[in-house]
């Protein structure tokens, strides 16, 4: 799964369930369109749609303020490169 898969997956999701179209550099809490139950299904959407599990230690807001925010946070735990890094492993 690549970036565009990952950011585009949950662009969709927070689209959808907030009905408006967000973008991926979008901060939802700051613009007031979520709260904290919807954090919540933010985090159970990420792990069962992800196949990942976040620990406590990893609720922090700033993983979860953007989509592309999240993607990098998937992309940590699943052991995919971050941006720029596919080209980096062998060196």
């Amino acid at each position: 799964m690549n970036d565009n898969d990952i950011t585009s997956q949950i662009t969709g999701f927070l689209s959808a369930a907030l009905r408006r179209q967000v973008e991926p550099d979008d901060d939802y809490f700051a613009q007031g369109l979520v709260d904290s139950l919807f954090a919540l299904e933010l985090v159970t959407f990420v792990e069962s749609h992800f196949a990942i599990t976040v620990q406590v230690e990893d609720l922090d807001l700033d993983s979860f303020r953007t989509a592309n925010r999240i993607a990098e946070f998937v992309r940590r735990k699943t052991g995919a490169p971050e941006w720029g890094e596919a080209h980096a492993e062998g060196s």
